[in-house]
């Protein structure tokens, strides 16, 4: 069970959070299928290495990378800017969404989180070794494979090598650096910030990748976002906008369908339901790069842009969380140096 403090508002929270069976049924029968927090109070008692950051107007918890007793331990997900909570106006826009929590778990995270894979297969040198043998995903380390099967990402991969991990926290932001050579000749510097801006409701992460080793570093990256807006159920009231028109490479089913630039909902995912396929519609222009998720029922929203054009660009979602996820491709040389961006702009109607 995941420590969040032991105040009947924090169990609450946690509870009505996970999405179980049992758990909704107790929130409902308390007034409320989920339970908004007004704050991040109930995680900031949480016993994982963590910062507390604010720009005035906007709180947010942030979990740390720690090999040894980290909040997310897992080998799919980038271990920087981990968001436990982020609140805005008595709203907040990321938390707890699934339901059983091990810090190995490969989606035992929160968002906004990120993951390196390499185009449709696997991470950087996957599909050229062998079983036993090596290959890197940036943000988490040096793995191993363990078999002739295509890469998994629910797969526990072995972490050989995680390498060095810097973090510097202020008031207003978190700065993070993790410095890895590997024996394959992948090798590379990763820094990301994560701030707050200052007089504004935006979260912003600045990314910067050099490739310090010998071998080309390409590979794609996508952040899952994990939006979960003020704990509510995915359903009548959540719309998704993009400035194209999205077409689904596949039906979107149970109650979400297109229209017109906006994926909306018929009704309430279930628990175990999912709404969720690949898009196309966007054009090479980065202004595509441009998604809003709002629930018109509890009025929190939240507009996410990317600084680079997309290469794909899949959707997610199921009862707890809504996850537009926006692929971007980088090609890095040895020596040379790539940064991106993505900006989160929260607001309440």
């Amino acid at each position: 069970m995941m420590q969040f403090g032991t105040s009947r508002t924090a169990l609450l929270a946690l509870i009505c959070l996970a999405g179980s069976t049992a758990g909704t049924a107790w929130c409902k029968s308390m007034g409320a299928e989920s339970a908004p927090q007004a704050n991040c109070s109930s995680i900031e008692q949480s016993p994982y290495p963590r910062a507390s950051i604010s720009n005035g107007s906007v709180n947010a918890v942030v979990y740390l990378p720690n090999p040894k007793n980290g909040y997310y331990r897992g080998v799919r997900f980038d271990w920087s800017g981990v968001v436990g909570c982020l609140a805005y106006k008595g709203h907040t826009y990321f938390g707890v969404w699934f339901n059983h929590y091990d810090p190995h778990l490969h989606d035992s995270i929160t968002g906004p989180v990120e993951e390196f894979r390499s185009g449709q297969g696997g991470p950087l040198g996957y599909d050229q070794a062998a079983p036993g043998g090596l290959f890197v995903k940036p943000g988490v380390g040096v793995l191993r494979r363990i078999d002739d099967a295509p890469f998994q990402f629910v797969t526990p991969y072995p972490l050989v090598d995680g390498g060095k991990w810097t973090v510097h926290a202020g008031r207003d932001r978190v700065s993070f650096r993790q410095d890895l050579r590997s024996p394959l000749g992948i090798a590379y510097i990763y820094k990301k910030n994560l701030k707050l801006m200052k007089g504004r409701p935006m979260l912003v992460l600045e990314h910067e990748l050099k490739n310090t080793g010998t071998q080309v570093i390409d590979t794609e990256v996508y952040n899952h976002d994990f939006f979960v807006l003020d704990g509510a159920p995915t359903g009548s009231g959540v719309v998704i906008r993009f400035p194209f028109q999205p077409r689904a490479g596949s039906e979107l089913k149970n109650g979400a369908h297109i229209d017109g630039r906006e994926i909306v909902y018929d009704r309430e995912l279930a628990p175990g339901q999912a709404a969720s396929a690949w898009l196309t519609g966007y054009s090479s222009d980065v202004s595509d790069f441009d998604f809003t998720v709002e629930n018109r029922n509890t009025g929190a929203g939240v507009e996410e842009i990317g600084s680079l054009p997309l290469a794909r660009l899949n959707f997610w979602s199921i009862r707890t969380t809504v996850c537009p996820e926006g692929y971007v491709h980088l090609r890095i040389l040895p020596g040379q140096t790539v940064r991106w961006t993505i900006r989160y702009r929260f607001f309440v109607r």
